[in-house]
């Protein structure tokens, strides 16, 4: 298979000390800054939105073929890696929800960050519910 290669779009800047295992349970604020030159493509994140966030993790020591079977620290059985939400993994890329609190010029301030300062963004995109097919959308 092809290899490919990813340039971060910007980064997480947070002054918690202590950052909650998964999104869902997080009450974190920080800021997503994206460089300069993608700014425009932010112009239509709106407080309220919530936006899902790519990121690399980018402190994750290196997978190895015995990490494919990990036990998550909240459960009391081992996983298959691709049913958890480790960030030991084949390709250290991790997935949050985040909510947005305010947009100012190249900076998304977010709330509900699983990430470190200094975490790599590689992509932002809409977070978008599921409807039934039928539904209104």
């Amino acid at each position: 298979m092809q290899e490919y290669k990813f340039k971060p779009i910007g980064y997480v800047k947070t002054k918690a000390e202590t950052i909650p295992r998964h999104w869902s349970i997080s009450d974190v604020e920080g800021e997503i800054v994206i460089e300069p030159e993608y700014k425009m493509g932010l112009r239509d994140i709106k407080p309220g939105d919530k936006i899902v966030v790519i990121f690399l993790f980018h402190k994750s020591p290196s997978f190895s073929p015995e990490n494919l079977i990990q036990k998550p620290p909240h459960l009391n059985e081992r996983k298959g890696v691709f049913s958890t939400c480790s960030p030991l993994r084949p390709n250290p890329i991790g997935l949050s929800v985040l909510e947005v609190l305010e947009v100012k010029g190249n900076i998304i301030r977010v709330k509900r960050l699983d990430m470190y300062d200094g975490t790599p963004i590689l992509d932002i995109k809409p977070y978008i519910e599921y409807k039934p097919l039928g539904s209104e959308i």
